[in-house]
């Protein structure tokens, strides 16, 4: 996933892996299941990850030529050539 301004990851290797159980439609319980964790502990987890997720969101809001300063996506993504920079015959 994305990195914030200070370069640590706004989801980590577990958070994608609850997400990839919540995509697949599983619930809290059979997540809990899933990773070996108690229901409450699953709540508790994903509450954490969006609370990650909007903070990392307010900040880009905040400071959007930051954000995409930072960004290594956007970065290069700003090397492809678009129909702009490449020769077009």
């Amino acid at each position: 996933m994305r990195n914030n301004h200070e370069g640590s990851r706004i989801l980590k290797q577990r958070d994608e892996r609850i997400i990839d159980l919540v995509s697949q439609g599983l619930k809290n319980k059979e997540i809990a299941r899933e990773i070996g964790a108690t229901e409450h502990v699953v709540k508790n987890y994903i509450r954490e990850m969006w609370n990650r997720v909007e903070l990392a969101l307010w900040h880009v809001s905040r400071h959007p030529a930051k954000a995409i300063e930072d960004d290594p996506a956007v970065n290069s993504a700003a090397s492809i050539p678009t129909s702009r920079t490449r020769n077009i015959a």
